[in-house]
């Protein structure tokens, strides 16, 4: 009978951990828009659940009501689909106060639970000053988790790529969480870094860079982002998206009353037009237009839209500066005007926007016509 007992009260604990979260990291500053995100989008899904945003933490939390699985949702909101989000996770609500005498014991008691099984273990911090002083701990239990994982079974060398991840907000609390293939970021933190060229002529260059990384596959370089291809850059001075298309090796119109620096201009790549980038019609169709300029998102989109529709470009990658609140609902309003745009046209778009690690206060836009 004690031992009947025991099981029902075994199970009946273990009914209680559900990974009923979806655990989403930011940009700090960025945790309203993420939160409207994917409240927005999780109703559009039939979800009920709700946002756990604290302003300048780095992540949100968005729990699922009636302590209902998050897995389904989760998959649903297709990660190339999402804004804001460097990273999403099915995760468990936070382990709070651990002993710091002995942090692994309950994080092991959890993973033993859930019946997780993975084949990495990821230790994350939010990408804020009082995450970084937490660096070093993930570390420091790093072998010691790995080592009971293994002995329970759950960390494998096979187990359908996913993994675990460990995202510690404090000294004494830990959010245990897992990620799956072609649905998560596979950078540390969700953070592709890149490092600066020193003879780009501002660091601009790098949301470029970023943007092609996230945007199009390796394996598609070659032929996207080929040799003898024509672009515009719009509002391009100095150039550090014209330094990026160099690069590639094709030929720019770099449209900008400012000066571009003299070492692309020495390239015999780039012609530079001191012209007005809302009025300026390129002479024949270009492979990509490309723009970063700083105006209100609306009139940028539109600008967008009219390339599109027109068909002066196959290709576009642009970013759209934000206002300081309701940046969602912002984005979503042109995103919506952009779709218009094509539709209108008889054309097929695929559009795909993201706030990359290198943008700021914007986000970038990648569109390709199909």
């Amino acid at each position: 009978m004690h031992c009947l007992v025991g099981t029902i009260l075994s199970m009946s604990a273990n009914a209680d951990r559900v990974a009923s979260e979806i655990l989403l990291y930011c940009r700090a500053g960025f945790e309203a828009d993420l939160a409207a995100e994917i409240t927005t989008k999780a109703a559009q899904l039939g979800s009920n659940g709700y946002p756990i945003a604290t302003a300048n933490s780095g992540f949100v939390r968005y729990v699922l009501a009636d302590n209902q699985p998050a897995h389904t949702l989760q998959k649903q909101l297709a990660f190339e689909t999402l804004v804001f989000p460097r990273q999403t996770l099915v995760a468990f609500p936070p382990l709070a106060h651990l002993d710091c005498e002995d942090r692994i014991s309950p994080v092991m008691a959890l993973i033993r639970d859930s019946g997780w099984s993975f084949e990495r273990i990821c230790q994350e911090i939010p990408d804020t000053n009082d995450g970084k002083a937490l660096t070093g701990l993930g570390k420091s239990i790093q072998k010691a988790l790995e080592s009971a994982s293994r002995k329970c079974g759950a960390l494998r060398r096979k187990a359908g790529k996913r993994w675990l991840h460990l995202f510690w907000t404090a000294g004494d609390q830990v959010q245990v969480a897992i990620s799956f293939p072609g649905n998560r970021s596979e950078y540390s933190n969700g953070i592709r870094h890149l490092r600066f060229p020193h003879d780009a002529p501002s660091r601009s260059t790098l949301k470029l860079e970023e943007a092609w990384h996230t945007f199009i596959e390796p394996a598609q370089w070659d032929e996207v982002l080929g040799d003898n291809m024509w672009a515009a850059d719009l509002g391009a001075a100095p150039g550090g998206w014209t330094w990026q298309l160099v690069k590639r090796g094709m030929n720019i119109y770099a449209i900008d009353n400012g000066p571009m620096q003299a070492s692309l201009m020495n390239t015999g790549q780039v012609e530079h037009l001191r012209e007005d980038a809302y009025s300026w019609q390129p002479p024949h169709v270009l492979d990509w237009l490309v723009c970063d300029m700083v105006d209100q998102p609306a009139r940028v989109t539109r600008l967008m839209s009219t390339w599109l529709e027109k068909g002066w470009t196959r290709r576009a990658i642009f970013n759209l500066k934000l206002p300081m609140k309701q940046r969602w609902h912002e984005v979503e309003q042109c995103l919506e005007l952009l779709h218009q745009s094509v539709e209108r046209s008889g054309q097929r778009a695929h559009v795909r926007c993201r706030h990359l690690y290198h943008d700021r206060e914007e986000v970038t836009v990648y569109v390709v016509i199909v």
